[in-house]
């Protein structure tokens, strides 16, 4: 089943999202609900207050068959940082530079109830912190250095290739 993505402002993308206490069936489905409609949409990652649900969980998906369920994760560990663009199903036709962490250390449980560590680095570990950063109320956009138009995009990942 697909969800229809919140799109900003609404308030539900401004609340920090509730803790699973049980991961139940519904849980489980809805998580395999909101990677269809983060595939669906282009997405590579959806938190649940995108579609409405005010949970701590989230789907990440960079490369095609690394998939990542979150329930309740919480970053624990940063090293570096790095500035490159991104965008937001939530926000959309809007992009922007971020500074994030170029390394993090999240903890998690995954859909079976194993509490999981993972570390992440580059591209995968500034999804992992966007996806968080949903789960606690926060925007990418409340972050932005510099907006970039849709138009200018292309030409500005072209120039920035090699950063």
């Amino acid at each position: 089943m697909r969800y229809p993505i919140i799109i900003h402002p609404d308030e539900r993308l401004l609340k920090k999202a509730e803790p699973i206490e049980y991961i139940t069936d519904e849980i489980v489905e809805l998580l395999d609900n909101m990677y269809e409609t983060m595939v669906a949409h282009d997405g590579i990652g959806l938190a649940a207050p995108q579609i409405g649900k005010n949970l701590r969980i989230a789907v990440v998906e960079v490369e095609e068959g690394d998939r990542f369920d979150f329930i309740n994760p919480e970053i624990i560990d940063r090293k570096g940082t790095t500035i490159d663009v991104e965008g937001c199903l939530s926000i959309p036709e809007t992009y922007g530079t971020v500074e994030r962490a170029d390394e993090v250390t999240v903890r998690y449980y995954d859909r079976e109830g194993s509490e999981m560590e993972v570390t992440a680095y580059g591209y995968l570990a500034r999804a992992f912190q966007h996806e968080i950063d949903h789960l606690n109320g926060k925007l990418f956009i409340d972050q932005v250095i510099e907006i970039i138009k849709p138009e200018d995009l292309e030409r500005y990942m072209e120039e920035h290739a090699d950063d």
